[in-house]
């Protein structure tokens, strides 16, 4: 399965760096996983921002299944049901500090949660590849998900 990451700005903190780099390495034998980062936009404007980063990410030319704090929550077993079903690859965005504008949501595909708690848009990067990795060591009948 071929899965896109996409995701404004770069990622600073290094441990949230090293923890990237585990799960992409764990999840080589499962997925093909490619990332995409968006430049952010740095404008005091929020308004401006967003469409800023807008402009770029309707630049990819694809459909994408965004991370929403308003978005449908699954559990893990019930995530990995979900991608079983995607059909070959998925694209899933995750937005900046300030999320993405709502003409971005409006094109989302499906509008997914991680969680009902708040991380920041870094963090939310490494918890997805983990909840991919999940998602594929439960479909393969793998000892990860206990």
């Amino acid at each position: 399965m071929k899965i896109h990451l996409v995701w404004v700005g770069k990622t600073k903190e290094q441990f949230i760096l090293e923890g990237i780099r585990k799960y992409l390495k764990l999840l080589k034998p499962y997925a093909d996983i490619s990332i995409t980062e968006i430049r952010e936009e740095k404008v005091r404007d929020i308004g401006r921002m967003l469409g800023k980063e807008q402009e770029r990410i309707e630049r990819l030319r694809t459909s994408y299944i965004l991370l929403d704090e308003k978005g449908e929550t699954y559990d893990s077993a019930a995530f990995s049901c979900f991608i079983g079903n995607q059909d070959r690859a998925a694209t899933f965005l995750l937005g900046g500090a300030y999320g993405v504008s709502e003409e971005v949501k409006a094109k989302a595909t499906k509008k997914i949660a991680l969680s009902a708690m708040t991380f920041t848009h870094e963090m939310a990067r490494l918890v997805l590849l983990e909840q991919l990795y999940r998602a594929f060591t439960i479909l393969q009948k793998k000892g990860y998900h206990h």
